[in-house]
Formats: C-alpha cells, sequence, structure tokens
C-alpha cells in the first residue's frame, strides 16, 4: 500500500472514530434526558400524592362549624395542600413554584383534586452547557374505599357487614346494639353475643345436626339470614334483656328463646341514612346551612314520608345541580335531583322541572336504594352509576365521576354529623 492511501485509510478510521463518539455522546444524551424525565415524573407523582394526603387529613374540617377553632375554610384547606406539596417536592429533589400546584375543582365546596406539574431542565454533555426541557405532571385525588367492608351473602341480606365479637350483623344492628351493649355494661350486665348473621348454608348444618324446627329453623327460614338477629347471652342477662332491649330497637322473638333478640326498625336507621321517625325527629327535619330557604321544608317533608335522612338528600342535590331546578346535564339528566328520563319514568315522575316532584322522587328512590343496600356509599353510588353497577362488584364502581360524587356527599355528611360511618378515604394518582 502506497503512503498517500494508507493516510487516507488512516483519515477515514478517525472518522469513523468521530461518527461513533458523536453517536455515544447523543445516545448518552438521550439517556440523561430519559433520567431527567423520570426523575421529573417522581417529584410530580410524589408531590401530587403528599398533597391529596393533605386534603384527606383535613377534609372533614371543611365542614366544622365557623365557630369551630377547627373549622378551615376553603382557601386555608387549599394552602395547605400546596404547601405539603411543595414540601413533597423539595423532599424528593424537586423544586416547584406555588403556580406549579393547581387543583382541578378548586370552585367545588370540598375540593378533592390536586395536580403538579414540574418544569425542569436537564444539562447534556453533548454541547457545553446545553439544557434540553423536562417535564411531568401528575394529578392525585381523594377517594372513598372501593370495597365498603365484607359483604353478606348466601342470605337474606346482601349488604355490607358489621362485627361484633367477631360476629358479622347489619351496620346499624351493630350501632344498635353498642348502645344497648353499653347501657347494659352501665348496670353491671356484660352481654355476649353467641351468633348473629348466618348464610342459608350455614343454616343447613346447623338444622342437620338438629333436625326440630321448633328449635332450628330450616334453611331459608331462619331470620337471622336477614343479619338483624343476635343471640345474646348469658343467662344471667336475660332478664335485664327483655325489660330493656325493646329501648334500643330489639324484641324477644319468641317466648321460649330468651336468648334470641331481632332488631325491629327496619329497613334501616340513620346509621345507613334512613331518616328517625317518631323521637325528635332530627334526621329527618334538620338540613344543612347550605340548603336555600324555599327547598328546606319540600326536603323535609320527602324525607319524613320516605324515612330517609333529610341531610343525605339535601347533599344529594347540592352535588347534583346546585340546587338548580333547571338543570340539565350533558348525558340528558333533568331537574333538581338530574334523573334520567327512563329513571323519572319508572318512578313515576312526569314533570322533572318541577322542585318538589323531583325531591320526593329523589327520597323515594334513596329509600329503595338504601333498603336494597344497607348503605350509604353503595347507596349514593347506585344512585350515580346504576344498581347494576353496584350489585355485580358489591363496591363503589371504578368510575371516577361516581367515586367524586360519593366522596363529596360524604364530606358533606359528615361535616353534618348525620351519618356516623360513612367509611374512610384514599388517596391514589389519577393521572
Amino acid at each position: 500500500m502506497k503512503r498517500g492511501e494508507r493516510g487516507q485509510s488512516s483519515i477515514l478510521m478517525l472518522g469513523v472514530v468521530a461518527v461513533v463518539l458523536a453517536g455515544a455522546l447523543i445516545l448518552g444524551a438521550f439517556g440523561q434526558a430519559y433520567g431527567a424525565r423520570g426523575h421529573a415524573q417522581r417529584v410530580a407523582d410524589l408531590a401530587a400524592i403528599a398533597g391529596a394526603q393533605s386534603m384527606r387529613e383535613n377534609y372533614s374540617r371543611l365542614f366544622e362549624l365557623p365557630s369551630s377553632p377547627r373549622h378551615l375554610s376553603r382557601a386555608a384547606y387549599l394552602a395547605l395542600a400546596r404547601a405539603a406539596a411543595l414540601r413533597g417536592a423539595a423532599r424528593n429533589g424537586g423544586s416547584i413554584a406555588a403556580d406549579d400546584v393547581a387543583f382541578p375543582d378548586s370552585a367545588s365546596l370540598a375540593p378533592m383534586r390536586v395536580r403538579v406539574r414540574v418544569r425542569d431542565a436537564a444539562r447534556i454533555r453533548v454541547s457545553r452547557g446545553a439544557r434540553i426541557p423536562v417535564r411531568a405532571e401528575a394529578t392525585a385525588e381523594l377517594s372513598p374505599g372501593a370495597a365498603m367492608g365484607a359483604l353478606a351473602s348466601g342470605g337474606g341480606y346482601k349488604g355490607p357487614l358489621a362485627y361484633r365479637q367477631g360476629k358479622p350483623m347489619r351496620p346499624d344492628v351493630a350501632l344498635a346494639f353498642d348502645r344497648m351493649e353499653g347501657t347494659a355494661r352501665a348496670a353491671g350486665i356484660h352481654l355476649i353475643v353467641t351468633s348473629a348473621f348466618r348464610s342459608d348454608a350455614e343454616q343447613a348444618v346447623l338444622f342437620a345436626r338438629h333436625p326440630d324446627p321448633r328449635w332450628v329453623a330450616p334453611p331459608g327460614k331462619s331470620l337471622h339470614r336477614l343479619a338483624t338477629e343476635l343471640d345474646l347471652g348469658p343467662p344471667s342477662a336475660y332478664g335485664w334483656l327483655a325489660a330493656n332491649a325493646g329501648r334500643f330497637g330489639f324484641v324477644k322473638r319468641y317466648s321460649w328463646e330468651p336468648w334470641h333478640f331481632g332488631y325491629t326498625r327496619s329497613p334501616g336507621s340513620a346509621s345507613v341514612g334512613f331518616g328517625v321517625k317518631g323521637g325528635d325527629g332530627r334526621a329527618t327535619r334538620a338540613v344543612q346551612s347550605f340548603v336555600p330557604a324555599r327547598y328546606a321544608q319540600i326536603i323535609a317533608r320527602a324525607a319524613q314520608r320516605w324515612g330517609v335522612s333529610a341531610q343525605l338528600l339535601a347533599a344529594q342535590l347540592y352535588a347534583e345541580s346546585n340546587f338548580n331546578p333547571f338543570a340539565v346535564s350533558p348525558a340528558g339528566a333533568q331537574g333538581i335531583a338530574q334523573f334520567m328520563p327512563g329513571t323519572a319514568a319508572g318512578l313515576g315522575l312526569r314533570h322533572p322541572f318541577d322542585a318538589a316532584a323531583s325531591i320526593d322522587a329523589q327520597a323515594h328512590l334513596m329509600h329503595d336504594l338504601l333498603s336494597r343496600f344497607a348503605s350509604v356509599p353503595l347507596a349514593l353510588a347506585a344512585y350515580n352509576a346504576g344498581p347494576g353497577a353496584v350489585a355485580r362488584c358489591g363496591c363503589i364502581p371504578p368510575y371516577a365521576e361516581t367515586q367524586a360524587y360519593v366522596a363529596k356527599i360524604i364530606g358533606l355528611l359528615g361535616g353534618a354529623g348525620d351519618i356516623s360511618a360513612a367509611g374512610t378515604m384514599e388517596v391514589r394518582l389519577v393521572a
């Protein structure tokens, strides 16, 4: 090979090496940018979660009375969430400004979403000092837990269960038992729950062991399948129970079974969203301060007629239409209670823009849903998404609109003190 050819070959090799090095630098730059993008996304995710956690911790304070030292205005509530998001970003190696934290539903009474944007730049080595923009965004929200606890099956009741002394029963029965048990304890009587809800299959096992219908009901016939019945002890408590159980809604079902007491305030009580008929009537008469005066008595009358909590109805109307009797949704829902035409027809509601008629139909539907699901969150979800969707999963369906709807009303009810066990809020990333 001649000297000139060798020189040309060397130059060609140097060119190849230069191209390879340039490619490596470009790939390295892409890697740096990708790594910076991943870091920015983590900062956004964790900052959004920190903001939502602050909202969860302070959510109930929005609904405290203004005179309470715990009360938070909406502005103060959002300011705390923004500060938490800023701290969350800083703790994870990021830096964001106050206007990088936004609340998509900030105009609502009780915001539940926080959005964080990270705007940064990644330094790369391809060119000294060169930087490329990096963007990331995350949204976190509060939502009720998708599953509302253990659900009964295999009997005459298919709603959620509460447990006392390890025994399952309907939630309102559990609360009534708590009141009775506390009063008995003060009198020196310690009640024991020996049996509560039983499925038909469990009843079949008992009947096979003792096939005497006087003492053990055949499968499908026992009232225990309704989750309203309690077998109580010890024998020394029978006298006290006979004299006092009625005060708490329980009745001795059979004269020959001094241990068997059933809860008779069916289909439910305020613990699962029903109004309390009789007594002081507060659950059916009182409405929240945000209810327009012209609707307060209409709501109270519908609540009394259908035995549903007035505060539950009022919170729904706020969430559905903000008390606008002429509201029409993009999906075609109409009126103050936002009935779809088919649902309105099924309830006999001819004029959905008639506020009084719509509120009465709303109370009618909620009575039916509470009777079916025996749970405020599940009944609300069924009102919004349809009972079929709730029945299929035994939960609040995983629809963002439905979960936000339920969470908003739960917050309103929690602040009003009407629903004693409305579920817990969860924080989750949604974008």
